[in-house]
């Protein structure tokens, strides 16, 4: 129960803003996910209070989920033919290796910057690896 004191700070005095242990917020309150979740979204608005857990991958030790008031959440804006439109040409600039211009049905990995292929073009693969050549 101690370790729910260190992140207890409901008047904001310690960390600046209402902190609450993890999974203890009042309700009134919700992180973006949880906003979206239900079709709204923080429009504008500051952070409202914050929860706090410890971590022990992260160097700080803590983990923090930034809060929004639900009652001055906005509705999500609507996709727009043209939103959509930008949004299907950056998934295909996902998919094509700029190197060779050969589009995939998957997203290529942006630690290579390229496909398998044109990053490994030394290494031999079998003929039915199931990937399209560089001149389809």
């Amino acid at each position: 129960m101690a370790a729910y004191g260190k992140c207890y700070d409901p008047a904001g005095i310690r960390f600046g803003v209402p902190t609450f242990p993890w999974r203890f917020a009042p309700d009134g309150y919700a992180t973006r996910r949880q906003l979206r979740a239900r079709g709204l979204r923080p429009g504008g608005q500051p952070v409202a209070a914050q929860v706090m857990r410890r971590h022990r991958g992260r160097k700080a030790g803590v983990q923090v989920a930034y809060l929004y008031r639900e009652d001055l959440a906005l509705p999500v804006r609507p996709m727009t033919s043209r939103k959509w439109g930008a949004l299907a040409l950056a998934m295909l600039a996902r998919r094509t290796c700029p190197l060779c211009r050969v589009t995939y049905s998957y997203c290529l990995p942006t630690s290579l910057g390229c496909c398998l292929l044109c990053a490994y073009p030394d290494t031999t693969r079998p003929a039915d690896h199931g990937m399209p050549s560089k001149g389809a």
